[in-house]
């Protein structure tokens, strides 16, 4: 897993002003757990169950729904 890659695609969902405040914050538990002492699957599950939970928050706008399915997608290809 290329933590920089996925590092950088939170950051521009982190960025983005139609995320709500508690989905920034399970987006920078993200990071946390991409620096945990897992295997890489694990970290991808964990991560990829997030970014999901995110996307189906009613309150998230398009865009930055797109940018998180984005990230699941860039994650599904590591």
């Amino acid at each position: 897993m290329d933590k920089d890659i996925v590092t950088q695609l939170l950051r521009d969902i982190l960025d983005d002003r139609g995320v709500p405040k508690n989905i920034k914050e399970s987006l920078e538990g993200i990071i946390g757990i991409l620096d945990a002492k897992v295997s890489d699957n694990e970290k991808a599950s964990q991560i990829i169950s997030i970014l999901d939970d995110a996307a189906n928050d009613p309150n998230i706008s398009f865009s930055a729904r797109t940018l998180i399915w984005n990230t699941v997608s860039a994650m599904e290809g590591m």
